[in-house]
């Protein structure tokens, strides 16, 4: 397969909203997220107002997508975060999130790697009676999304899509029969209540729901193959929040609902994943119930698929810049893809799926846990970065935006994202179930992030002090009538 040389771009103008559409919201992975997250919030936090917390933070990620479609106008770059912050605050400090955003965003595929392979596993078992063990599928799978990652970047939308679609509508269909079916002959909504919420555990609550969120914030990745980035990353963004909003409200309610309020806890620690798939099978046949859970398969396959691509066009964009080894930023003559980030970041899943397994630690518990957290808490990060960033870059241009898409909706998510990520860190402990108790686990995950991030700022000072024309060039041009320096 032919290469670009590095450099050159992606495959362009190939995106509508739609289609990134399908790509963040996919990451996020709606179904596999409600029948594993939503429950294991519910399982391990042991509060019942899960629903409650989705309602809370909807309004704190659309906070700060205001800002971050303000910031996509004036700038388009697959690296989507770091150019923001490289721009607003400084380039030193955008390498650092950059650095941040690989580890992030690499982490939370690489415990989706471990969720399918367990999944796939036991539905092999279950169904045809094969041992087949988790680390043969996760491997495989690696390989195919690796495949797929080099792929034309429209054939991955189209594919992704039509994912989307059916898990949307295996997720209205449930909470339909949920709703139809409340427990002791009434819908409860107690679980709205700030009561249910406000409780001792509400942290952890928090913290998991910000974890299922993941991926609605990485529009901006797809920025360079968008026919319109002006407009299309920030209409995406807004439709990924309210679409997974909608989703994740309704399901989390309706499991509560169908269950009763006062056994969602208990029944969710007990069934897992299973519990709407079980509810399901009671209310709307087993038939449906058997074809929702492989959906929920592809919905982590989907999930992968999104995930790779985004991180193999941030070490795209990083190898372009001079951040990383040059030969990260080649792309593929034939598709436009990224086919050096694509294999690296192929290259790091199979080693690490392969530690795991070599090791003996459990997919889930384990690979699935503890790489999930760390992810959700970069992201936060990032998300924090990215708002100050807003306010820093319309600071030295105030007749660009109004006064609320440049400071005042950006400062509110600053402080409210912030107040998330220190009930992240409080917490961290309990996101980390069973293994919360290992200091070196408990404190050296976050760790990562922080040496992560320093990591990238020592390499941008390296840069402005040996190669200052390089330095020069991180976060990328700024859109042609935008004619101030950034800093």
């Amino acid at each position: 397969m032919g290469t670009h040389s590095p450099g050159h771009g992606l495959g362009r103008k190939r995106l509508g909203a739609a289609q990134i559409v399908f790509f963040v919201v996919a990451a996020a992975g709606p179904l596999y997220a409600i029948a594993g997250g939503v429950s294991a919030t519910y399982a391990v936090t042991g509060s019942v107002g899960v629903p409650l917390s989705f309602v809370l933070l909807a309004p704190v990620l659309a906070l700060f997508a205001v800002g971050y479609a303000a910031m996509s106008r004036y700038i388009t770059n697959a690296g989507a975060f770091y150019p923001y912050v490289a721009h607003g605050i400084g380039r030193s400090a955008g390498t650092a999130v950059s650095y941040v955003t690989v580890l992030a965003y690499s982490s939370i595929q690489l415990g989706v790697f471990g969720l399918f392979g367990l999944s796939v596993s036991t539905w092999l078992g279950d169904v045809f009676g094969l041992t087949v063990p988790w680390w043969l599928v996760a491997l495989l799978m690696v390989l195919v999304v690796g495949a797929g990652g080099v792929l034309r970047i429209d054939l991955n939308a189209k594919v992704l899509g039509v994912a989307l679609g059916l898990e949307v509508a295996v997720l209205v269909v449930l909470n339909v029969g949920m709703f139809s079916h409340p427990a002791g002959g009434v819908v409860s909504l107690t679980p709205l209540s700030p009561s249910s919420l406000f409780t001792a555990g509400v942290g952890a609550v928090f913290a998991f729901s910000i974890a299922v969120f993941t991926g609605f914030e990485g529009a901006a990745t797809y920025g360079e193959e968008c026919r319109d980035p002006r407009r299309t990353v920030g209409r995406a963004t807004y439709i990924a929040i309210g679409l997974t909003a909608v989703l994740y409200i309704a399901s989390s309610l309706g499991m509560a609902v169908a269950t009763g309020p006062d056994h969602i806890v208990e029944r969710a620690a007990a069934e897992g994943p299973g519990l709407l798939f079980g509810l399901g099978g009671q209310y709307v046949g087993t038939a449906f119930a058997d074809t929702a859970y492989v959906l929920f398969l592809t919905s982590q396959c989907a999930a992968l698929l999104s995930f790779h691509n985004a991180v193999a066009r941030y070490f795209f964009a990083l190898g372009r810049e001079g951040l990383l080894p040059e030969g990260f930023s080649r792309t593929s003559q034939r598709t436009g893809a990224p086919i050096g980030g694509s294999l690296v970041q192929t290259t790091i899943s199979f080693v690490v799926v392969s530690v795991f397994a070599l090791t003996g630690r459990d997919p889930f518990t384990d690979l699935f846990t503890w790489t999930g957290v760390t992810a959700s808490t970069g992201v936060t990060i990032i998300m924090i970065a990215v708002s100050l960033s807003v306010i820093g870059f319309f600071r030295r241009r105030p007749g660009r935006e109004t006064w609320w898409r440049r400071a005042g909706a950006p400062a509110l998510a600053a402080v409210t994202l912030t107040a998330v990520l220190v009930l992240i860190i409080v917490n961290f402990d309990v996101l980390l179930g069973p293994a919360g108790s290992i200091p070196l686990l408990r404190w050296g995950l976050p760790g990562l992030l922080v040496l992560a991030g320093l990591v990238g700022f020592l390499r941008a000072e390296a840069l402005r002090t040996r190669r200052p024309e390089v330095y020069a060039g991180i976060g990328g041009p700024l859109r042609e009538d935008e004619l101030v320096d950034s800093p």
